[in-house]
């Protein structure tokens, strides 16, 4: 494997969570970052936070983008081509959920979830196509264990990342000639703030953020001949009920 040192990353939803995570294990890899969010604020502040912490010379910046919009996702794409040059590794991690029965979804929240956690990985990968095919790169989603297994309540967000599994495949093959990679992993619980969690010492037995950034590292490190098409990954011992 080439040394990543100047390679460039595009993450989606980066300013948090397992967006974050990611962010930070690519920088201690010598890769330049971007990192997006809906809020100018949050993803300026995440870049801060990442460049304060990274012991390596790369940098991160941050964009404001809304994956739900296809324009953004170009502009977004456009500025890192204009920063830094180049884009090498995509990682499509910005998502949300609503949980309700499906007599208490509302039309809005069934949209929400499906503009963001499958239309917005089309507009990311739609985006950055062009950029990948120059650069050889590596599309990675950020999928579910949820995209596999059906559950009460999770109606929307069933759909949406059962949605993104098979998306993410489907381009895998479409890619796969043009010497991109693509992959989706699917975490099953993280220890992160989504659907309301706040994270503490309770959370220790969870998969932690900084574990899923390790796992993008191997795999933009292994063999290019070599691909891990889907990855589920669970905590090794959850607690018993």
């Amino acid at each position: 494997m080439k040394s990543l040192q100047n390679k460039v990353a595009l993450i989606t939803g980066g300013s948090k969570g397992i967006g974050f995570g990611i962010a930070q294990a690519l920088l201690e890899q010598g890769i330049k970052v971007a990192v997006t969010s809906r809020s100018e604020a949050s993803a300026i502040e995440a870049a801060q936070q990442l460049n304060a912490n990274n012991s390596c010379e790369a940098t991160a910046m941050g964009i404001q983008a809304d994956v739900r919009n296809f324009e953004s996702q170009q502009e977004a794409v456009k500025l890192v081509l204009e920063t830094f040059g180049q884009l090498d590794f995509v990682i499509a991690n910005a998502g949300l959920g609503y949980f309700a029965s499906i007599e208490d979804l509302t039309p809005q929240q069934w949209q929400d979830t499906i503009d963001t956690n499958l239309t917005g990985v089309f507009y990311t990968i739609k985006a950055s196509v062009n950029a990948l095919k120059q650069s050889k790169g590596y599309f990675i989603t950020i999928s579910s264990l949820a995209g596999t297994n059906f559950f009460a309540k999770g109606s929307a967000y069933n759909a949406s990342k059962f949605g993104l599994t098979g998306f993410t495949q489907a381009v895998m093959l479409d890619l796969r000639q043009h010497d991109i990679k693509v992959s989706t992993i699917m975490p099953g619980s993280v220890s992160t703030h989504f659907n309301g969690n706040t994270p503490d010492d309770s959370d220790a037995w969870k998969i932690q953020i900084e574990d899923i950034g390790e796992l993008v590292v191997d795999l933009i490190k292994m063999n290019p001949r070599t691909l891990p098409s889907k990855i589920e990954v669970r905590p090794s011992k959850p607690p018993t009920k």
